[in-house]
């Protein structure tokens, strides 16, 4: 499977800088993230697909980036999921999302779930105004966040939790989400290293 990656807008907040887009291999975007990316004028013809049900696509000029559409009217599944099995199906690896947080919280949760499911496939990354996340690999090192938030969000169980360079450093511990969390967190040096033995972790770090 390639190390390219791939850039894919979805229709949560906006970003408010758009990403550079010169070292993504497939750029692409759920239909209703189509509307904004028109508005920021960014230069659609550049997307590789757009991709969904098209419950929220409308514009008289869409007809010049007919080619480009890819109907997926599975009610079953999110807009989200249906563009993560495209790229995957593409054979990228590496993927970075924008919009996929704020506005409705269920929204939110709901593409953290669908990332869960695709996480053995894909490097999913999520980019935000307040931060980046993803799901962690059981060995995680973190480069130059010395005075950063780091936040440790538990989906829903991780086990025997240690960090390093943390100012409340974990040591064999286990976070779950009913009971303890590790959010709010920062980094007091410059890297930050972040290991457990079971379960699944998120990991948020500050922007």
């Amino acid at each position: 499977m390639s190390n390219k990656k791939a850039l894919l807008f979805i229709n949560g907040v906006p970003p408010i800088n758009l990403p550079e887009f010169d070292d993504y291999e497939l750029i692409a975007c759920s239909d209703g993230a189509f509307h904004y990316l028109k508005q920021k004028n960014f230069p659609v013809g550049k997307l590789d697909f757009i991709s969904g049900d098209f419950d929220s696509h409308t514009g008289n000029d869409d007809e010049i980036y007919e080619e480009k559409f890819i109907y997926t009217p599975d009610q079953e599944k999110t807009d989200f999921e249906k563009s993560l099995e495209i790229i995957r199906e593409k054979g990228l690896k590496k993927v970075h999302i924008y919009g996929g947080s704020g506005g409705e919280m269920d929204h939110f949760l709901g593409n953290l779930t669908v990332a869960f499911h695709f996480k053995d496939d894909l490097e999913i990354t999520f980019f935000d105004e307040y931060s980046t996340y993803f799901f962690s690999p059981k060995k995680l090192v973190l480069e130059n966040v010395k005075g950063k938030m780091i936040s440790l969000y538990p989906f829903p169980i991780a086990e025997s939790v240690v960090t390093k360079g943390l100012n409340w450093p974990l040591n064999k511990e286990k976070l779950e989400i009913t009971s303890r969390i590790g959010t709010r967190n920062f980094a007091v040096e410059d890297q930050v290293s972040i290991e457990f033995q079971e379960g699944d972790l998120v990991v948020f770090v500050e922007k």
